[in-house]
């Protein structure tokens, strides 16, 4: 039966398929336009800031697409509706299965960071309205994104040029959430309330959040407040694939013992966040205090012997502002701005033969602010061209600690400065053809403690270095309208990234990872040369976007295996020498090349629906210079599945199948099996046309499920894939009332 499935999958996306669905007689179906905030700078107008809010008098059917054309490069939009119907905790889980995008998974449900094309952490830069997520997410893969799906009202996720925009630290994308916690309009009857809450079999998860919004005049105040419990979430079979030794995991589960559950995945999170907003004709001004604390344990071997859990907290100050100036020569001026608060403890036992010996192990800080200010110039006619152009300046500042009782920890404290400017300049040849080029140059200084070692001896010495660099990069692209409602599109871009703290500064045992990280303070500017071409459609009963893209790296810094261990405690490494696996920060050239596919169709009409298909297939692939295979990258997946909808009513069943993935590295990386993730859901939808002032704007009531074959899913690019399975089937109830 399998087999047949992926011979189906495999059929519907052929060349025949392709054209007839191109030149069917429904080619002229409108669909609503997909509207993004964050992918470029230079924005359509929008109406005056102080209208109300009104409920429009048409939606779009649940399920749909969304195409993005008026984009450079590929934009992946995750809309309301589909976060609600996923229930997702984290964005990592959220964005698992869309192409090219999939998930850390280090604690499915308590951190999973997205990963774009292969790249992560500090390629990947995660944010909320406009500013950084500024955790720790990105300097350990067991720390959690500060960013919840539950209280986010749309996932983009933008890849290309646009993310010169936000900085070199974001050259292999950006995440961005949107909410209204900054408020930008007045609720059109004064107060709009909403609940949202879901209940999973797979984990006994519960979780809920409450949303308000409010206005009158000139001001608009939001509130918002979510949770979330769950337990050992269930998994197939044990997850082990080598029983722990007795002697070395006293408190590790043995095959005999397993209870069905992954040990030690319990999660807890909330968060509440209050803003406000003084809204006038030409613009707003606003200002919001987020909250957020996790405490969740962390799966596998090392973590259930050692009962390790993370106890995070952060806050967060927001403010964003844009005035729309009423001159001739300035069309906006945009702000953002963010002062974050970050600590997690993790805490694990000091003695694994005490189980009451628990207590702090290690602790990370993050002490972060952070400043954008754009201004979008108004068009100016240059005859045979209308030119736009944005130009931006990008300030920030970053204090890192991570001190720990036991030793020297994973690096002493440091801090860097960065400043950077950008402009973005957007060319209108026709109504069908526009071109952009833009440039970004930014400054990085960063200030902190090199770590030198001795392989027998461990520590040797540490000197402080205040490395600077000058990144710089440059895009070019097109966008031209073709026949039959396509829209193609090709970019070529030059983007430097400055090295991190984490890669300068390590200098000890990362859990997470299980490994020894030795920094490096010499590590110079990494770049990347890429080219990408798409093509795409977002009208008719045939919806689609086509990428592909190639891209080569010149001094790719990356974690390198050694194949020795090492001991946490004295940093001596060498074969047998400990239980972390010795990796050096290092560089080399790397060239990843893949591409990505997705595609809604809509066939037929059923009743007061419409019945269809949809596919999608993404692959990757990175090597080295030398030949050999970059590590952790995601497999080569392909997927397909029916649809029916009318104006209430979706109904879907999908399947996602993850190939083998052999193309491992060279050292400690080991091969990992396919598997199939069956997915269904059905959801009702009730929005009335002209909802009174007394009665709800929408309700959604539904059913969810995921992995329904109960398989043995295993991710590819965990670092505790042999120790952890993603959750087994399940099935979740969902909820959506709306005032």
């Amino acid at each position: 039966m399998s087999v047949r499935i992926r011979r189906g999958l495999l059929l519907s996306i052929c060349p025949c398929v392709f054209i007839g669905a191109l030149t069917s007689s429904n080619a002229q179906i409108a669909l609503p336009e997909v509207v993004v905030s964050a992918p470029s700078p230079i924005q359509r107008s929008g109406p005056p800031a102080n209208t109300t809010n009104q409920p429009a008098p048409t939606a779009e059917l649940q399920g749909t697409l969304p195409i993005v054309t008026d984009q450079f490069a590929t934009v992946t939009v995750v809309p309301n509706e589909e976060i609600r119907r996923s229930g997702a905790s984290t964005l990592g889980d959220l964005l698992f299965s869309r192409p090219g995008i999939t998930g850390s998974s280090f604690a499915p449900g308590g951190s999973s960071r997205p990963i774009i094309r292969g790249l992560d952490v500090n390629r990947v830069r995660v944010q909320e309205n406009g500013i950084g997520a500024n955790g720790a997410s990105d300097l350990g893969e067991d720390h959690f994104v500060p960013v919840d799906p539950s209280t986010s009202d749309q996932i983009e996720v933008i890849r290309g040029p646009a993310t010169l925009r936000f900085g070199s630290q974001a050259i292999g994308g950006v995440v961005e959430a949107t909410n209204n916690r900054i408020p930008t309009m007045i609720p059109w009857r004064g107060i709009s309330t909403e609940f949202r809450g879901t209940a999973t079999s797979v984990d006994n998860g519960l979780d809920g959040a409450v949303l308000l919004d409010a206005g009158a005049g000139n001001f608009a105040l939001h509130a918002d407040a979510f949770g979330r419990q769950t337990q050992d979430y269930r998994v197939p079979h044990y997850p082990y694939l080598t029983a722990p030794n007795p002697a070395d995991a006293p408190n590790a589960t043995q095959p005999g013992a397993f209870n069905g559950r992954q040990p030690n995945s319990v999660t807890r999170n909330d968060g509440q966040a209050i803003g406000g907003s003084y809204i006038f004709n030409e613009g707003f001004v606003g200002l919001a205090i987020t909250q957020n604390n996790a405490l969740y344990r962390i799966p596998g071997i090392d973590g259930e012997n050692n009962q390790t859990r993370i106890d995070a907290k952060q806050t967060k100050i927001l403010s964003k502002a844009e005035w729309r100036a009423p001159n001739s020569f300035i069309d906006a001026i945009r702000f953002w701005g963010g002062v974050t608060d970050y600590k997690h403890n993790e805490i694990g036992l000091a003695d694994p033969t005490d189980l009451t010996s628990a207590g702090i192990r290690q602790t990370f800080t993050n002490k972060e602010q952070e400043g954008r200010v754009e201004a979008q110039l108004a068009p100016f006619n240059l005859h045979f061209v209308t030119l736009t152009t944005a130009i931006g300046a990008q300030g920030g500042h970053q204090e890192l600690t991570a001190p720990s009782p036991d030793n020297a920890g994973l690096w002493d404290p440091n801090s860097n400065n960065r400043i950077a400017g950008y402009m973005f300049n957007e060319f209108k040849f026709s109504e069908t053809t526009k071109a952009q080029i833009a440039g970004r140059i930014e400054q990085v200084n960063l200030q902190g403690i090199s770590r030198i070692f001795d392989p027998a001896l461990g520590l040797i010495s540490s000197m402080p270095v205040s490395p600077t660099y000058t990144p710089k990069s440059a895009s070019i692209g097109l966008i031209q309208n073709l026949p039959w409602d396509l829209v193609g599109s090709i970019t070529a871009q030059y983007v430097e990234r400055a090295p991190k703290p984490a890669e300068l500064f390590s200098g000890g045992g990362h859990d997470a990872t299980v490994t020894f990280d030795k920094g490096n303070a010499n590590l110079t500017i990494e770049a990347a040369q890429s080219i990408e071409v798409g093509l795409r459609r977002a009208q008719g009963p045939f919806r689609f976007e086509a990428t592909a893209y190639y891209t080569k790296f010149k001094g790719f810094i990356y974690r390198r295996l050694t194949g020795n261990t090492c001991n946490g405690d004295t940093a001596i490494c060498g074969p047998g020498a400990g239980d972390l696996n010795e990796a050096l920060y290092s560089q080399n050239d790397a060239t990843f090349r893949g591409g990505e596919f997705q595609s809604q169709w809509d066939l037929l009409p059923i009743a007061t629906g419409m019945f269809g298909i949809e596919n999608q297939f993404d692959v990757v692939r990175a090597t080295f210079s030398d030949g050999t295979n970059v590590p952790r990258i995601p497999p080569v997946r392909i997927g397909g599945g029916v649809f029916w909808r009318d104006a209430n009513w979706l109904v879907r069943v999908k399947l996602l199948h993850a190939f083998a993935h052999n193309d491992v590295a060279a050292i400690a990386e080991t091969p990992t099996s396919g598997y199939d993730d069956l997915r269904a859901e059905v959801s009702y939808t009730w929005k009335p046309a002209k909802p009174r002032a007394g009665e709800l704007s929408e309700t959604t009531l539904g059913l969810s499920g995921t992995n329904l074959l109960n398989r043995d899913i295993r991710n590819s690019v965990s670092y505790s894939k042999e120790e952890v399975l993603m959750p087994g089937a399940s099935v979740r109830l969902f909820a959506r009332v709306k005032y």
